[in-house]
């Protein structure tokens, strides 16, 4: 059922009041906004930090009719991050996150992944709890050679690298998932979590002619499969590595090792960085009866100039290519299935120069495009139109935006559109029902 244009001017209106009046209560606030550290010396020290992520999203059709808006309110990430030194060139970062806090509105669970289905998984019964994101070893001896060994991100594109935290917009993650995002866990039949896994990262950088080079080399354990159960019987390693130019700026002056933001705020200048990063993974998808290697291509770019009125433009882009499982495999019930295809994103940003309240307004618009090799019917994409109220940078941030997408299930969902065969048994066939959502967010770290 459609909303009316009258219902979409009000809800945006309301929206409007509730972030005037948020802003207006935190004008009280302290403006502090930075993790306590404990030195014993310039080596050796403990800092420990805090985020938060919460919203509000109203579902055109969610509801538990399927024919009602669904209204839901939901702690979508609440991370305690502790970092520390032990010698000059020794490190270690430990970080944890409420596992199953976030609802996800409607879709099809995939790969029993909490969270991802229709079911509320934001409770106190057994479902919602505190456990380990990341734990990180780090070697970091100079600017050139540094490793990083045990549970973290995996270096892929941008997107992944920014972690939610870190996008220049609340929900970052609108093209299909990586291996390591749709599985439900580590070891025997996962493929990590969070964009997480375990194993080891080379990275460095270098200078030439003026310029800056990321470059992050790794090799992690990926889909593990039980005996007779999954493809992965010979439990080869993954392996994943990013290019990064940064042309302008050196954004990875101020970035903890190979990970990125979304943008700057203009705290930088002017930034223009272009990548490309990849995985491969022998017998990472598919079933038992179906193996096949997983392998990716990924493209990105970030854009920030610091405009004469003092304003920041930001701009975004990313292209994905996945090859994953044949189409035989999305029929056998051990199937660790993922999308097949290509992706596009891209959003742009303005942040204002004038400060209102305590913060600056950042209008944006967005637009996601995704086609799988097995669907039906074409493409599905998908439009964002939204309002940043910038605090301070990432660590205060309010955001309201509008989404519409050409079907209920959504580019978030990992292994494509529908879980199942369409009735010819030719492809993946995905909804063709247009479907708006309205999200109210906020996000504070410290």
């Amino acid at each position: 059922m459609k909303v009316g244009q009258k219902r979409r001017w009000n809800m945006f209106v309301v929206a409007g009041a509730t972030m005037a009046l948020v802003a207006g209560m935190a004008s009280t606030v302290p403006s502090v906004y930075a993790g306590g550290t404990i030195k014993a010396d310039d080596d050796k020290y403990i800092s420990i930090g805090m985020g938060i992520r919460t919203s509000f999203t109203s579902g055109e059709d969610r509801s538990a009719s399927g024919a009602q808006w669904d209204n839901t309110f939901a702690v979508d990430n609440a991370r305690v991050y502790i970092n520390g030194g032990i010698h000059k060139y020794v490190k270690f970062t430990f970080n944890t996150e409420c596992f199953n806090c976030s609802v996800n509105l409607g879709g099809v669970a995939q790969n029993n992944i909490p969270g991802t289905g229709p079911s509320n998984n934001n409770q106190f019964n057994g479902n919602s709890n505190m456990g380990l994101i990341d734990a990180i070893g780090k070697f970091e001896f100079t600017r050139t050679i540094n490793f990083w060994v045990g549970r973290t991100l995996v270096p892929t594109e941008r997107g992944e690298l920014n972690g939610p935290f870190y996008h220049q917009v609340y929900d970052g993650f609108r093209t299909p998932f990586n291996q390591s995002d749709i599985s439900g866990g580590f070891g025997r039949g996962g493929a990590g979590a969070f964009g997480r896994d375990n194993g080891v990262v080379f990275f460095g950088k270098v200078d030439p002619f003026g310029t800056h080079v990321l470059y992050a080399l790794s090799v992690f354990t990926g889909l593990q499969s039980a005996a007779g159960f999954g493809p992965n019987q010979r439990s080869t390693l993954k392996y994943a590595g990013r290019l990064q130019w940064n042309l302008l700026a050196d954004e990875q002056a101020n970035n903890p090792g190979y990970y990125t933001a979304g943008g700057y705020y203009g705290d930088y200048g002017d930034v223009l960085a272009l990548a490309v990063s990849g995985e491969y993974q022998n017998q990472g998808v598919g079933s038992f009866a179906n193996p096949s290697p997983y392998k990716t291509f990924i493209a990105d770019i970030l854009y920030e100039k610091v405009l004469t009125d003092k304003g920041v433009f930001t701009f975004n882009a990313e292209y994905k290519r996945y090859w994953t499982q044949s189409l035989a495999a999305y029929s056998d019930p051990d199937c660790f299935c993922m999308f097949n295809g290509t992706s596009f994103t891209t959003y742009a940003l303005y942040l204002f120069p004038q400060e209102i309240g305590i913060g600056r307004f950042q209008p944006y618009g967005r637009y996601t495009y995704i086609n799988s090799v097995y669907q039906d019917g074409g493409g599905q994409d998908e439009y964002e139109a939204g309002l940043n109220y910038v605090i301070s940078g990432f660590n205060a941030r309010l955001s309201a935006y509008w989404r519409q997408d050409s079907g209920n299930a959504g580019p978030r969902n990992g292994a494509g559109f529908t879980s199942s065969l369409n009735a010819a048994g030719t492809g993946l066939t995905p909804s063709s029902k247009h479907s708006d959502a309205f999200v109210a967010a906020l996000q504070l770290q410290y």
